[in-house]
């Protein structure tokens, strides 16, 4: 479980109902949060949101969402030196009984683009044909991230500009109802809610969630690609030591320096 995703989506949502508070001293109510509550706004904000994405995503796309949630809230966990050091394992053991030897070791394996992309070398794969595959899953897992970021920063545009229109409605209505209080009160809820409704999801919604996924991307990414540089490396026969070496310099600047930091105490 992601804590601070989790906290902060509590703390948004607590947030908010804590100004309902703060304007209604201090006490929530069912009158009070049903002043916040209006179906025609949720269906112009809601329902316009997400024709729109319909129409500019593939539909496979709203049916991700779920996923994308568990990936938000309990995501993978990645460790890039944990992969460093299988890497240079495998490297120390292709040097000394050579790569076929490495066959026997795979089924212990967990991580499949690891497994599969040493499985290459095993099967004596041309290096450029293991280069080009290992570059081309690499490219195809950046695109499909980067689409699933681009849904969620799309959904943040529209859910906004259909709160707007929804205040243009709104405002329509209560023109052409001047001379009818209940239809006036209504139509000004209209006109008012959709903008708050339209920039809470977009603001504490879809744009965190893009932000997070973007995140998690990175971290796999890296993994992938210590993986990639690393099988290739094993394949052209590199000492385990310079492997080690070139792929810990992949690792981010703040891991970069704790790792320096542990080989200066040893």
């Amino acid at each position: 479980m992601d804590l601070m995703s989790l906290l902060g989506y509590i703390f948004g949502i607590g947030f908010v109902l804590l100004s309902i508070m703060l304007e209604n001293d201090f006490s929530i109510t069912p009158g009070n949060l049903t002043q916040f509550y209006d179906l025609p706004s949720i269906m112009i904000v809601l329902g316009g949101t997400i024709a729109a994405t319909m129409i500019s995503f593939p539909g496979k796309s709203l049916g991700k969402i779920p996923k994308h949630l568990k990936i938000v809230l309990m995501p993978k966990k990645y460790n890039p030196q944990s992969y460093i050091e299988q890497i240079v394992y495998f490297a120390k053991e292709a040097r000394i009984n050579g790569l076929l030897a490495l066959e026997d070791k795979l089924n212990a394996v967990e991580d499949k683009f690891l497994k599969n992309s040493l499985l290459l070398v095993v099967d004596s794969v041309e290096p450029e044909k293991v280069k080009a595959l290992l570059n081309n899953e690499l490219d195809y897992m950046d695109d499909r991230h980067n689409q699933d970021q681009a849904f969620y920063l799309q959904m943040s545009e529209y859910a906004p500009a259909f709160g707007m229109i929804g205040t243009l409605i709104g405002l329509i209505n209560l023109l052409a109802n001047l001379s009818d209080q209940a239809a006036l009160a209504s139509s000004m809820a209209v006109a008012l809610i959709t903008t708050f409704y339209g920039t809470i999801i977009a603001n504490l919604f879809c744009k965190p969630i893009a932000r997070k996924l973007k995140e998690r991307h990175s971290e796999e990414y890296l993994c992938k690609m210590i993986i990639a540089e690393g099988v290739q490396a094993i394949q052209d026969g590199d000492n385990p030591n310079f492997i080690q070496e070139k792929l810990t310099r992949l690792l981010p600047v703040s891991s970069l320096k704790g790792e320096l930091k542990d080989s200066s105490k040893k």
